[in-house]
């Protein structure tokens, strides 16, 4: 069901040059063909070829086009990050957010130091594509066929061309066009898990909002919401919502025709701290099914990202998923795989039972399931966990207006003039 409603519009990184089509029937030999050149097979792209390592990449598109995904980095994000090698590139790109408030049941309980980079995604992709050295070859053409086995792998391209390989990195998200070919089988855990939905806010009557940068939280189980978060991108002050509701909900249009009065009939004591507003751009909509891909231990073919699996956006491990599977995949398992013959099924396997990764895998479902029912759930046991969290976060708040730092992170945290 994960399906962009309408497109988001960003001035993307120059990307890397892509090879001009050879002549149809053409046979290019690698160690490692990467299919889709989203984040992960950009990430992987970039991070094998600074290695030294024969690969290529293949994407129907020379520039990755404007799309509503991931749109800001937590600091373990950025952590992860750091160990491919293309944070500094990345940093250099987004914006930090320096201080976040947060504020749950119409108060402001904390300001926290931030820790947030913000980033639209096209950006983000071709910001790593332009660190993809040049000896990765890079085909602009789709991937229409695969074949598999325990020593070569073939990818069969729409310009007629073949790519030879020794291993193939599936990253192209959700698309299922290749699936059947490798008799892949997707499972949906939860349809319709959650809808992020994304627009640019600028205030009304004042030059700048108050806040840095706030994340507020749903203030009832009945409203079906985690959480909104507002943060800068650029000049641009962004909002991410994020609701548990079906795609046919009346309430998505209204909040279409009439955002400002929407959003605050569904959390009022949000009105006092982010004021009058308008929306700048159109209103994005994307609902996120979970699922997990069945058939996948199979020898010559590895899939990372949301092509395996996919996650929660409402809880903020996509982008962490994403980076923890191609780190793994390109630091500690390719090099290691192309050190002896072959690419069977066991070389294939310790990938999927990396300990890393299954803790990653683990984290991100557990967080999906476990946001959701602390936002809808009115339960006792729920009711009580949303008490606590406000009065820890209260509490860690008082205490860090205490702190001789206190001072010096508010100052740090003056609020971003934002212009459109």
């Amino acid at each position: 069901m994960e399906k962009e409603l309408v497109l988001e519009r960003d001035a993307p990184a120059a990307p890397p040059q892509a090879e001009k089509a050879a002549a149809p029937g053409a046979v290019h030999t690698t160690d490692v063909a990467i299919v889709g050149g989203g984040l992960a097979g950009s990430l992987a792209a970039a991070m094998l070829g600074r290695a030294g390592i024969d690969a290529v990449l293949i994407d129907p598109r020379t520039e990755y086009p404007a799309d509503f995904r991931c749109e800001k980095l937590d600091g373990d994000q950025v952590a992860i990050l750091q160990k491919t090698g293309l944070a500094d590139a990345v940093l250099r790109a987004s914006t930090p957010d320096r201080v976040s408030w947060v504020a749950r049941f119409g108060r402001l309980v904390e300001k926290r130091p931030g820790d947030q980079e913000g980033i639209f995604y096209a950006p983000l992709v071709n910001t790593v594509r332009a660190e993809i050295p040049p000896n990765v070859r890079f085909i602009v053409a789709k991937a229409t066929a695969l074949a598999a086995g325990p020593e070569r792998q073939t990818v069969t391209t729409s310009t007629g061309e073949t790519v030879s390989a020794r291993l193939i990195v599936l990253a192209n998200g959700l698309n299922i066009g290749l699936r059947d070919q490798l008799a892949l089988k997707r499972e949906i855990l939860s349809s319709c898990h959650s809808i992020s939905i994304g627009f640019d806010v600028s205030p009304v009557g004042r030059r700048e909002f108050e806040f840095p940068a706030l994340t507020y939280y749903a203030e009832r189980p009945s409203d079906r919401t985690a959480l909104i978060t507002l943060f800068p991108i650029g000049q641009t002050m962004r909002a991410n919502l994020f609701v548990y509701r079906d795609m046919d909900d009346p309430w998505l249009q209204q909040l279409r025709a009439a955002p400002q009065d929407t959003l605050f009939a569904l959390m009022p004591g949000l009105r006092s701290l982010l004021g009058d507003f308008t929306v700048t751009d159109h209103i994005k909509i994307r609902p996120v099914d979970l699922y997990a891909t069945r058939g996948h231990l199979q020898p010559g073919v590895v899939l990372v990202g949301d092509a395996f699996s996919t996650s929660c956006p409402a809880a903020g491990t996509g982008a962490r998923k994403v980076l923890t599977d191609v780190e793994r995949l390109c630091n500690v398992h390719v090099p290691q795989w192309l050190a002896t013959p072959g690419m069977d099924v066991d070389k294939i396997a310790a990938f999927y039972d990396d300990p890393v990764k299954q803790a990653c895998d683990r984290f991100c479902i557990n967080k999906a399931y476990g946001l959701k029912a602390f936002s809808i759930d009115r339960s006792a046991p729920w009711q009580v966990r949303r008490w606590v969290k406000f009065f820890a976060q209260y509490g860690r708040g008082k205490l860090r207006q205490l702190s001789p730092r206190f001072a010096s992170e508010r100052k740090s945290g003056r609020s971003m003039p934002v212009t459109q």
